[in-house]
């Protein structure tokens, strides 16, 4: 081994190994601070959640996005003028099928019987968007929260899909939750949204 000028290296005392320096760390996070997130378990590792003891109840979430756009594309698409066909038809069942096929897409989501899967659009002409809006219900011992996003999530790449032809540089946008109700949680209202 080849000294380096300049280091000095230190010569046991009684006999001793000299000690390694000591080099603080961290907090462990793994599992202190992970423990109120229920889909963690006390060891960091992801796991499903188990609502085996937990009551049906009835749960309604509703999801809102919006699809930024041209006002040319816009106005075909209120025109039923897209070449691809029906825009909004298209993406209804695109977000329908979503909500009922969420735990396949989304890994922890459990499966749930759906009791009613609504989704609607809204042609905003001052801002150049389409709005969606998806409403999930169900009676069950966990929320439809996850449903209902991915329900406006796929009817946002819908009309995207739809509509790339004529308008690439369309954004989607604000994809959230607006309002959820039932569960031990309790509801919730998004501030601003009706």
């Amino acid at each position: 081994m080849r000294k380096q000028a300049g280091s000095k290296r230190r010569k046991p005392s009684d006999g001793a190994h000299p000690q390694a320096p000591t080099i603080p760390r961290p907090p462990d996070r793994s599992t202190a601070s992970l423990r109120k997130l229920t889909h963690v378990d006390d060891h960091g590792r992801a796991r499903m959640v188990d609502v085996s003891d937990k009551p049906a109840t009835v749960r309604q979430a509703v999801a809102r996005g919006e699809v930024r756009m041209t006002p040319q594309t816009l106005g075909k698409i209120k025109a039923n003028a897209i070449a691809k066909g029906d825009v909004l038809a298209v993406a209804r069942v695109a977000g329908v099928m979503a909500a009922k096929r969420t735990d396949e897409l989304i890994p922890l989501a459990h499966p749930l019987s759906l009791t009613g899967i609504d989704v609607t659009f809204s042609l905003k002409e001052e801002t150049n968007t389409v709005e969606i809006t998806a409403v999930v219900g169900t009676v069950a011992p966990t929320g439809v929260e996850m449903e209902a996003l991915a329900a406006v999530s796929a009817s946002a790449l819908t009309i995207y899909d739809m509509c790339k032809a004529v308008d690439r540089g369309m954004t989607i946008e604000r994809i959230r939750l607006v309002s959820k109700i039932g569960g031990l949680g309790g509801d919730y209202r998004r501030a601003g949204e009706l």
